[in-house]
Parts: C-alpha cells; structure tokens; sequence
C-alpha cells in the first residue's frame, strides 16, 4: 500500500544540475517509494519513510537543507562576499594570478607554476570534480562531467593554466544561475510571508495572540487599523477599507462593510473590525495562489520540454564530436596528439549546455512569480506561452465586460395584477435562481417587499428562463424567446420590448402561458474600462475581439458597440458558445475566452486559454481556468497579454542566441582559434545575457 507523501522545502538548491542529481539521489534511498523536485519552487515530495538527516545526507554535496512544508524557516541571507563558494571562488582566482605571474616569471612548465594552477583548480574546483567523476564513473553525462573531462584532460597534456580557467568560469556561471534562480523563486518567497502568523482573539473583555495554525473555522478573530488580516474570513462588526494588492494587485483600497468577505494577507487601513473566520490556514486564498503558482513553475512550458528533450541528444552529440575531433586528425591526417586533444578539450567546454538549460526555466519562473505578485495567477507555463500566441480574445458579457451587478430599470404591468402583487411573485420564482438577473428583480422587490409567497414545482431553462407554481397558479418568467414559444406577443409588448433593446438593456417578461402579466427593463452597466481595454488589446497585436453572450441581439450590438467589439454573436446557447469558440480556433488559431469562471464551462474548458475574473472570491475560478484574474476586473488582461508575448520573445532569443553561440564557437575549432578560456568565456557569457534577458521580465509592466 502506497504510503502517504510528504513535501519539504529546500534551501541551498543551486542549479538545474544540481536538482538532477540530489533528485535521483533521493530516490536511491531504499525507503524512498517515489520522488518528485519542483526546481522553480524549491519543494520536495517524497512517498516513502525517509528522515530529514537522510535527505539531506542525499543533498551534502550542494549543502542542501531539508525542511517540512508548514515550518516556518527563517532564511538566511548570507552576505554575498561570505558564501563558501565565493571564498572558494575568489581564493581560486588569486591562486590563478599567481600562476600567471609565474607562468610569465618562470615559464608554464615550472614546478611553481604547475603547482599554483593545481591549487587553484582544486580550491574552486573540488565540489564540480567530486560530481563530474562520479557520473562519469556512472556513465550520466551532464554538463559537470564535460566540464570535469576538460579539465583534467587540459592539465594531461599540461595546460594548466587553461584548466584553471575554466574552473574558474565555470564557478561565476554557477554563482549567475544560482543568483538568477533566487531572484525568481523571492516573488513566490514574498508571497509566503504576507500573511501573518499570529492573530487577535477577543475572549471576554480581554484579547488574545494566538498562532494561526490554532485557529479553526468559526472563530471571531479582531483586526486593528493598520493590521495585516491573518485570515480568509466574513466580517461581523466594523468598516473600513482594506488595501487587497497583495491578493488582487489592485492598487486603490476597497471599502468593507459586514457581510462582506475579506482575505488574508490584506491591509485593514481604517477601522476595526471583527472577522468569523471562513477557512482554514492552509485553505485561505494566499495559500491556494501560493500553492498553484508553485505547482505552475513546475510545469514545464513545450518550449522547455523541448529544450530538455534537445538536450539529452545534444551533450552525447557534443561528446562525439570531442571524441572525432581530438582522433581523426592525429591518426588519419598525421596531426600532432597535444594540439587535437586540446581542441577536442575545447569543444568539450564551449559544448557545454549551461545557457541552452537555464534558458527557458528562469523566463518562465520569473514571469508566473511577477504576474502573481500583479493579481494575475498563471497556472503553468504551457498557458502562458498560449496566451503569448493568442489572435483571438471572446468574451462574455455579464460581469466581465459589464459590471455583473444588474439593476431594474424598468417595470411595465401588462396584465391584471398590481406592480406590488406582481414582484411578489416574480421575486418569490427568481429566488430559486442564481442567474444575475434573477437577482436584480430579487433586489428590486426587496425594496418595498418583505414577504414572498411560497413557490412549488420550479424548473428551469438554461439561458432562458423559469416556470414555478405559485398560489396554485403556474407562471413564467424569462426572455422573450419563451414566451415565443407559447403565444404571439402582442404588438404594444414588442414594441417596449424593442425600444428597451435598442438602448442596451435586457428584456425579462412575467406571465402565464396565455397572457404576459408585466415587462422588465434590466441594466447591467458596462464597465467604464472596457472600451479602453479593448482598444489596448488591439494595439498589442490581438487581431480580433469577440463578443459571446445568451442576451438579446439588439442589447449585445448596443454594449459589444459601445466597448469596439469587433464581432458580436448574441442569442447564445452554452452549447452555442463552445461551438463559436471550436469555429474561431479553426479559422483563427489560438483563442482565450474570458468569462467569470462558473458560467459558460464549456468554452472556458474549450479555448485555447480560459481567463476567469474575480479570482480571489471565486474557488472555482481559481481550480478551473488557466488564468485568474484576482481582481474582478479586466485591467490586468492587457498586462497578461503583454506579459506573456514578452515571455515567448525572450524564450526565442535566449534559446537561439545560446545554440548560435555555441555554433559559431564551434566553427573557430576549424581555423584553431577556439581556446579552452575561449570556450568557457563563450559559455559563461551566454549564460550570463541569458539570465539577465530573462530577468528583465520582472520588470513588465502595461
């Protein structure tokens, strides 16, 4: 029987290298069942009895630590010039002066000399050596054994000082991937410590400190102005306005009042306020962004997979290619043995896949870590390379173009009853519904009603409308195309209801099913950012704007209209909508369908993306699509978009830049202008322009 899993956190995790092989050191432990290593995240999830001392024995060579997920480590921060491998590093280097300066004093063959590189190499070689030969002895060739073979190979044949080199670079590449890795694994970091760990407790007249982790669901737990809220809760007593960047990415504070839910890791600016807590610690909306931006940085985006599947052919080819070059000539051509196995050596170095593998999971990490820190969560690098690929964005209507809080405009009676009996019962029949109209005529009644009669028999029809039994009577209630069905409308009714359309509101008819008794008028006002939003998705290259909504034809032309929509398909069906979705794909390529997240599934499920707004109060938003929008708002979609073509532009330079560099270095083995200190300078400065091009990413902004 399969023993639960275990995650930990790790500290110290220094390269993809690396990762491989604590990874399949880990699963060399005999009680270790399975094992899995999220690089970007720096977790570990172990099935299997295995201690800390055990995994961490597993991880001495990187000096990896080992931690459970829930404590709470405090991370050192080691001032740079007091890491073990910069000392390392740096003794390395002056050693590797002093060589030169005996190379130039003595000559390179002087036992001084010799003896200086030799240290040098050993300093701030020894932990790459170590690996190198025992996964040449374990015949796993990575880019610690192609460095290890060049560098004892180099110090065969005498080039000491080339050996030294290159342990040398070698270090700085090292040091540039390890810092570039920190950098984007701090936004998930600052992310963790947002929330607070200690919470207020009101018990009698007195208040209490107490540790989160003891808190259980129920509890009334008090926030001070200028307290960060410990937990996802529902406030009690109090207002204020509470400062939600951190959650949603919203810049301006939002005013809370009771009822109202708030999360944790949010500001309370202003007033006090008493909160019943709704989740658990784990289970709060801070955590879930948390865990699923971890889970994302998993998730390796095509681009990587690819780069990862190339470089399994590549270091094998790249050692063939050594092997041909340093015996082809000297056996076949009479060339001199020190001269080809020096270039050999060379390709060796220059060979080396450090730039090709980091190229991908530094941009990838560091834009998911960015978009999270801007209120947008990215669910795995294979969506955002998708939304950098977008030509098509359709849209719903309700609560994403508009504001998706509908209001009664207009009531016509037609019928016999009074405007009062009237919302009786058409409020009493929308009270069984979820549907935001229902709601506004809910509301409405509630205005001036307090009591509704009882209802009976309920049905509805999606994207329609609903019939119910009320004080023994049956009555509908829904769009015209309902009542269609039942009866010719008369000419007045259709009249009120075209001239309603016309100015951009929803028509909702009450009756029976031999006579329209009233007539709704509803509005749901179009967000005052939309028509902007619209025009700044244009101008970032997206080709066509979609409006997919169930709503009437006249009210869809006069929002879709309003906001620049380009094409307007309204009168939808959810089956309707998926097929409008499968058609744009055919004829478009990618497309993303932004909607809610609860309604219209099908198409969200169905697009090349799906975006859900309103993240951080929808549970289903944030399990469901591919992109939430924390805010429910639709002014960080142009910065998703934007973000994310940046981020497939610079995966293409990194990966192209890295190959052709290598190309070229490769051509120079020709003339003989490839030295070892060449090679390893090429492969450190792709390195370097690589991580550096990655992390202009976190600096994106629209």
């Amino acid at each position: 029987m399969e023993q639960d899993k275990t995650i930990y956190r790790l500290q110290n995790l220094s390269c993809t290298s690396c990762a491989a092989t604590f990874e399949r050191n880990v699963q060399a432990i005999p009680a270790v069942e399975t094992v899995q290593l999220n690089f970007g995240a720096s977790k570990l999830t172990v099935v299997g009895d295995v201690t800390i001392e055990e995994l961490e024995k597993a991880g001495a060579f990187d000096g990896i630590k080992v931690f459970p997920e829930k404590s709470r480590v405090v991370d050192e921060k080691i001032p740079f010039w007091k890491k073990e491998e910069t000392r390392s590093t740096v003794m390395s280097f002056l050693f590797l002066l002093l060589g030169s300066l005996s190379t130039w004093l003595n000559g390179e063959g002087d036992w001084m000399t010799i003896s200086l590189y030799a240290i040098s190499i050993v300093i701030g070689g020894y932990r790459l050596l170590t690996t190198g030969v025992q996964n040449f002895v374990r015949v796993r060739f990575d880019m610690k054994t192609l460095m290890t073979i060049a560098i004892i190979g180099a110090a065969l044949i005498g080039e000491w000082g080339e050996g030294a080199f290159v342990v040398f670079l070698f270090a700085i590449s090292e040091a540039l991937e390890t810092y570039s890795m920190d950098k984007a694994r701090h936004s998930i970091q600052s992310l963790m410590k947002i929330a607070p760990t200690k919470a207020t407790v009101r018990k009698g007249n007195e208040f209490v400190e107490v540790d989160v982790d003891d808190l259980v669901i129920g509890q009334t737990i008090v926030v001070r102005p200028g307290e960060k809220i410990p937990m996802d809760g529902i406030i009690q007593s109090g207002t204020s306005s509470v400062n939600q960047a951190a959650i949603t990415g919203e810049s301006m504070p939002i005013a809370k009042m009771i009822g109202d839910e708030v999360f944790a890791g949010t500001l309370n600016e202003e007033g006090v306020l008493d909160i019943e807590i709704t989740k658990r610690v784990e289970d709060t909306t801070i955590a879930k962004i948390i865990h699923l931006v971890e889970e994302a940085q998993a998730e390796k985006a095509p681009s990587q997979a690819f780069v990862d599947r190339f470089a399994t052919y590549y270091t094998p080819a790249i050692m063939a290619i050594a092997a041909m070059v340093m015996i082809i000539p000297p056996v076949f051509m009479a060339s001199d043995w020190s001269e080809w196995i020096y270039r050999g050596l060379a390709v060796l170095v220059v060979g080396c896949p450090c730039a090709l593998v980091v190229s991908t999971p530094v941009a990838i990490v560091t834009a998911i870590g960015n978009a999270a820190r801007n209120g947008v969560l990215i669910k795995g690098g294979v969506h955002l390379e998708e939304t950098g690929r977008l030509s098509v964005i359709a849209f719903d209507k309700t609560g994403t173009l508009t504001e998706g809080r509908p209001v009664v405009t207009d009531l016509q009676i037609v019928g016999e009853f009074p405007e009062v009996q009237t919302l009786q019962i058409a409020a009493a029949i929308e009270q069984q519904s979820k549907h935001p109209l229902a709601n506004a005529i809910v509301n409405k009644a509630r205005e001036s009603i307090t009591e509704f009669p009882a209802v009976t028999s309920f049905q509805s029809f999606t994207g329609r409308g609903a019939v119910a039994r009320v004080n023994e009577r049956e009555y509908f209630i829904g769009s015209p195309s309902l009542f269609q069905e039942k009866m010719t409308i008369q000419s007045e009714v259709n009249e009120t209801i075209s001239f309603l359309q016309q100015q951009g509101k929803t028509v909702v008819l009450f009756g029976t099913e031999e006579e329209i008794l009233a007539l709704f008028g509803i509005e749901d006002k179009v967000r005052d950012t939309s028509a902007s939003i619209i025009s700044k998705l244009s101008e970032l290259g997206i080709s066509r704007t979609v409006l997919l909504t169930g709503d009437n034809v006249r009210t869809a032309n006069a929002i879709g209209n309003r906001v620049g929509v380009a094409d307007i398909r309204a009168a939808l069906m959810p089956e309707q909508k998926l097929a409008a979705v499968k058609e744009l794909q055919e004829n478009h390529g990618k497309v993303a369908m932004v909607g809610d997240g609860v309604n219209d599934a099908p198409a969200l499920a169905a697009a090349s993306v799906g975006i859900a707004m309103g993240g951080a109060g929808t549970d289903t938003a944030l399990e469901t699509a591919d992109i939430a929008l924390m805010a429910d708002d639709l002014e960080k979609l142009p910065y998703t978009i934007a973000l994310s073509r940046k981020t497939v532009r610079i995966i293409y330079q990194n990966v192209l830049f890295a190959f052709l560099l290598k190309v070229v270095a490769l051509l120079l083995i020709i003339p003989g202008w490839l030295t070892l200190w060449l090679a390893i300078f090429a492969d450190v400065g792709a390195t370097l322009l690589v991580v550096l091009n990655s992390l202009r990413l976190m600096r994106t902004k629209y």
